[in-house]
């Protein structure tokens, strides 16, 4: 893969990527988020990369894929994922990197949450 953010006419020239790391996910979109889960591990992902919409449908869809994962919402303003898994799911940060990587970006912090 040449450039990980070219998708074919789809260029990311003029577009700025926000860091995770240096933001806060509001109170209100971390509530919106679980307030319909049940028993979950939520899990706040730092990232950095992620400029569109496409960026951020690949990384909805790459998570979908796995099934023990409920509900995914992405924050291209904030830099941030958060991810819903059911509680059968070992959270791994080595594999949820992994996950960033394929799609052109970088996970660079993870908060693990559990709701009872």
């Amino acid at each position: 893969m040449d450039n990980p953010h070219d998708h074919g006419s789809h260029k990311h020239n003029n577009m700025t990527a926000t860091d995770g790391s240096k933001t806060v996910l509001d109170q209100k979109i971390y509530n919106d988020f679980i307030a319909d889960l049940g028993t979950s591990q939520i899990v706040i992902i730092d990232v950095n990369g992620m400029v569109c919409d496409f960026c951020a449908r690949g990384i909805e869809k790459t998570f979908y894929d796995d099934k023990l994962v409920k509900k995914v919402l992405v924050s291209l303003e904030k830099g941030k994922v958060l991810v819903a898994y059911d509680n059968a799911k070992k959270v791994d940060f080595g594999e949820i990197k992994n996950i960033f990587l394929s799609n052109g970006q970088s996970a660079t912090g993870m908060i693990l949450k559990k709701i009872t």
